[in-house]
């Protein structure tokens, strides 16, 4: 019954088995009762930062607690879209929380106990805390690839001492040796396993996760530079990454060990293919001179804030996630970092308040931004005003706004919540999840959208349509058409307005149907007139 949580137990220990099934019963009723009521109580809104406070307290094992948010995002068929949603949000939540307080162990940990690849591992768990990823999975893999190397770095010398020993416990003093390493490491890694550079797709954010870059072997130079500074340890040679400006480096000693000379090092690009560069080789590299200080070991926390860096500018580049979960789960890793760097507590407090979400948080955030920096005073002042109006326009929000289909101004509108319709304009496929008789933006999105080009213009039925790429659209009417061919629609917010996909349209879930109570009855007829004669 509980193949994934044999981990939690020793073949050597009692266990008193029906105790543990009482406890495992008693987690998953716990954990349906809180799933139950977050479409309740968060449906017209995100999740807020204290909507998960009851789960922070909770009376059983936390691993029984995931063990039946898993099994409820592993229902199969289409079903329980409503549960797999919030079960989803939940379990983000859980093991994000986990892997923040291991990071913060990580850091204060002396830093040559600090392994590159163990920090690489909780950057890529904490971006993707529903994957399966775990160090001893990594190392496992990493130890494979070592295991190669040293294939083949028998064939060229019996002998080397990195043959020897174990993994970690050898060094290999003699620069000869160890070029013999980095030479067997460079047939393995790049000839024999074909790991490359990605510069083809160099802005996915795949390339930043360690997991991925083992999986699709190829990834960007920090990435790449851990898996080679890992590999080539384990071997005896002490590389150390270097914070080389546009395209990380790794260092190789050829002089006195410790030398702060630039000069006494040969610099290795693994993205690159491991290519051996001189001083004068790296400028080359990036086009342009740099002083000294760039050629300098950097420590293991410096690594972490330069990958984490890459994935808060590649969530600011994100323009098709509106939800911008990367550009926020970044900065949750930075400021673990950084806890008091003004400048992210700001970007933070700003896509917070962009977003329409935790309020009070952003609060709390400005506070202490004008308790850092008071010079601050003006941008706080301007976030802090608004956000207590947001505050104050939420505590005075009514009930649900319903729509009866039956009323005269409701005549015009042709289609209903749960229909899979295609763009005519566009091509899109899409699901329905709201409309309004007229179109309802302002002047400014309706020029900007040149919705006065279209023969109806505004006043005709817009909907609100969860599109497959992933986002929210609002289109007008005449756009509109059915699909010939419904599919279900891949948006990671379907389950928060639907509960079930029937084959050819979408069930409300009791949220939803609350604010549009007569559409699903016509949503069935609709699809029985399109789709019965399978010939439509």
């Amino acid at each position: 019954r509980w193949p994934s949580l044999l981990k939690y137990y020793s073949h050597t220990d009692g266990v008193s088995w029906l105790e543990e099934y009482k406890a495992r019963h008693n987690a998953g009723l716990e954990a349906q009762r809180i799933v139950a009521s977050f479409s309740k109580r968060f449906f017209s809104e995100h999740v807020p930062c204290d909507g998960f406070s009851d789960i922070e307290t909770l009376g059983c094992p936390s691993h029984f607690f995931e063990d039946e948010l898993m099994c409820i995002l592993n229902m199969e068929g289409r079903k329980g879209l409503t549960w797999k949603y919030y079960a989803k949000k939940i379990l983000y939540f859980l093991r994000q929380q986990n892997i923040l307080k291991n990071l913060k162990e990580y850091l204060q940990r002396p830093t040559d106990r600090q392994s590159f690849l163990e920090g690489a591992v909780l950057i890529d768990q904490y971006c993707n805390p529903l994957s399966d990823i775990c160090l001893k999975s990594v190392q496992a893999q990493v130890d494979d690839i070592t295991d190669k190397v040293r294939k083949v770095l028998r064939t060229k010398n019996p002998r080397h001492p990195s043959l020897a020993s174990k993994a970690g416990e050898v060094s290999v003093p003699e620069v000869e040796l160890q070029r013999q390493v980095l030479d067997a490491m460079n047939c393995v890694l790049y000839e024999q396993l074909k790991y490359k550079g990605n510069e083809l797709d160099y802005y996915n954010s795949l390339n930043s996760y360690i997991h991925q870059v083992l999986i699709r072997r190829t990834g960007i130079p920090i990435s790449l530079s851990v898996l080679y500074l890992t590999i080539a340890r384990q071997l005896g040679v002490k590389l150390e990454p270097v914070n080389f400006p546009s395209h990380f480096l790794l260092r190789w000693c050829q002089g006195k060990e410790g030398s702060t000379d630039i000069f006494d090092y040969t610099y290795i690009d693994a993205f690159g293919k491991g290519k051996q560069l001189t001083v004068k080789e790296c400028e080359y590299l990036i086009g342009h001179h740099v002083t000294e200080e760039f050629y300098g070991v950097v420590t293991s926390k410096e690594v972490l804030q330069r990958m984490v860096g890459n994935l808060l500018n590649l969530g600011k580049r994100e323009s098709t996630d509106q939800s911008y979960q990367l550009l926020r789960d970044s900065l949750d890793l930075y400021l673990a970092m950084y806890p008091d760097n003004v400048q992210h507590l700001m970007l933070q407090a700003r896509l917070y308040f962009h977003l329409g979400i935790w309020p009070e948080k952003v609060l709390d955030i400005l506070q202490h931004i004008q308790a850092l920096d008071p010079s601050q005073h003006g941008a706080v002042g301007y976030l802090v005003q608004h956000t207590l109006e947001h505050i104050e326009r939420r505590k005075e929000e009514v009930g649900p706004e319903v729509k009866h289909r039956s009323d005269e101004k409701h005549k015009e509108v042709c289609f209903s919540i749960g229909l899979i319709m295609k763009h005519k304009r566009y091509g899109y496929n899409c699901v329905i999840y709201g409309w309004d008789p007229a179109c309802m933006m302002g002047h400014e999105w309706i020029r900007n959208m040149n919705v006065h080009s279209l023969p109806h213009g505004p006043h005709q039925p817009f909907y609100n349509v969860l599109v497959e790429d992933g986002s929210c659209r609002y289109a007008a009417q005449e756009n509109l058409e059915y699909n010939s061919e419904p599919r279900e629609i891949p948006h990671p917010d379907i389950g928060r307005y639907f509960s079930e996909f029937t084959g050819v349209h979408y069930l409300a879930n009791t949220e939803l149907e609350i604010r549009y109570p007569e559409d699903m009855e016509l949503t069935r007829a609709t699809v029985q007139k399109i789709y019965s004669s399978g010939k439509e």
